[in-house]
């Protein structure tokens, strides 16, 4: 699959948008195409995280490890499902306009058929969902 990175300033603190991506079990709030999140467990700064993710007809599940570094830095990686791998790298700087986030996507499923799929729609859905963040920031934490 391709990857996907972006940087986007937006007019918050680092704290605010750490807070607001580490809350996974938010994700079904706001979230594109997520209908379900729970944390499995945690160990201090790591955590183990269920999604479940549907469009029309398709629904998968997978885990994934969160590791987070308090207020900078969430690392994702996959554990269990219907991927080949994932890798998510989310970073917050301190900008004199606020915050300026780092995102970064690359991830294969195993199937050939939503591989097919997310190919054709990959960086407008990472988009969307990048997006949904920034949205949902707002709702929160006003303009």
């Amino acid at each position: 699959m391709p990857e996907h990175s972006e940087r986007r300033l937006l007019p918050y603190t680092p704290e605010q948008m750490y807070d607001l991506v580490a809350a996974v079990e938010r994700y079904p709030e706001f979230l594109p195409w997520c209908i379900g999140a729970r944390i499995d467990r945690r160990e201090g700064d790591v955590f183990w995280a269920d999604l479940i993710i549907g469009w029309k007809l398709i629904r998968e599940r997978f885990k994934s490890k969160v590791t987070l570094t308090p207020k900078s830095k969430i690392h994702v990686e996959y554990v269990e499902g219907p991927m080949r791998y994932l890798h998510n790298d989310w970073i917050f700087e301190p900008h004199p306009q606020g915050c300026a986030v780092e995102f970064h996507l690359d991830f294969e499923f195993k199937s050939a058929m939503l591989n097919a799929v997310m190919g054709a729609l990959f960086h407008e859905a990472v988009r969307r969902m990048v997006g949904a963040f920034e949205t949902r920031a707002e709702q929160l934490y006003g303009r």
